[in-house]
């Protein structure tokens, strides 16, 4: 199987995913328990668990992208050693 994107896009992608993944979740669980300081105070919490799905499924999102990227900057490592030319 060939990759489909460069051996820089597919590690940056990773590191990036890996990046988005914590931030989201440390994000979403402070929507998700009604943080005062992302909510509005703790007398106005109105949507902060729907806020927090959100941010879950960005992560799903960013899972898909890690797992992806990864596939893809694992190719380019087997294909060097592979003693493939790159052009």
């Amino acid at each position: 199987m060939k990759p489909v994107v460069s051996a820089v896009q597919a590690w940056s992608c990773v590191v990036i995913s890996i990046f988005a993944i914590v931030v989201l979740s440390i994000l979403g669980v402070l929507f998700k328990n009604n943080h005062p300081e992302l909510v509005g105070g703790e007398e106005d919490p109105t949507n902060g668990p729907q806020v927090a799905a959100t941010a879950f499924t960005a992560v799903i999102i960013y899972v898909g992208f890690l797992v992806f990227c990864g596939l893809q900057g694992l190719l380019h490592l087997r294909e060097n050693r592979r003693g493939a030319i790159a052009l």
